[in-house]
């Protein structure tokens, strides 16, 4: 069984991928568009959907991070899940509330999940040194 905060994290995940893949309109539209889709109305946000619309009003800054911290790899190159994680993690570095090893540890598990057999590893990696450079480690 998932905990309410990993199923939140996979939430925002998905939104963000939605998000990215429909030419970025507001989450606001995403999060309505997604329950539609799923027979419900739209309940407002929860805590998928505060993290994804994080990931988004932070996004240039957490580009610019991952960027950087990608050592040898442009930021189009990083495939969109990949990216989408690393910006969801960098949201909640940003916040403060939860511990950075816990947001590095759940956002290896998301690319277990939902991407590529080395995308863990890269993840953990851009990560790791985000936050080291950042001093959260």
């Amino acid at each position: 069984m998932q905990r309410p905060e990993t199923k939140a994290r996979a939430r925002a995940l998905q939104l963000l991928y939605a998000w990215e893949l429909s030419g970025r309109p507001s989450i606001e539209r995403v999060v309505a568009r997604l329950a539609m889709s799923s027979g419900r109305a739209p309940e407002g946000f929860d805590r998928g959907a505060d993290l994804a619309a994080r990931a988004i009003a932070g996004l240039p800054e957490f580009d610019r991070q991952v960027a950087s911290a990608a050592e040898h790899w442009r930021l189009e190159r990083v495939g969109v899940v990949e990216r989408n994680i690393l910006r969801l993690a960098l949201a909640e570095l940003a916040e403060g509330a939860t511990p950075p090893r816990v947001v590095i540890d759940e956002a290896v598990k998301l690319a277990h999940w939902f991407a590529g057999a080395k995308a863990p590893a890269f993840v953990n990696g851009v990560l790791d040194a985000v936050a080291r450079e950042s001093g959260a480690l």
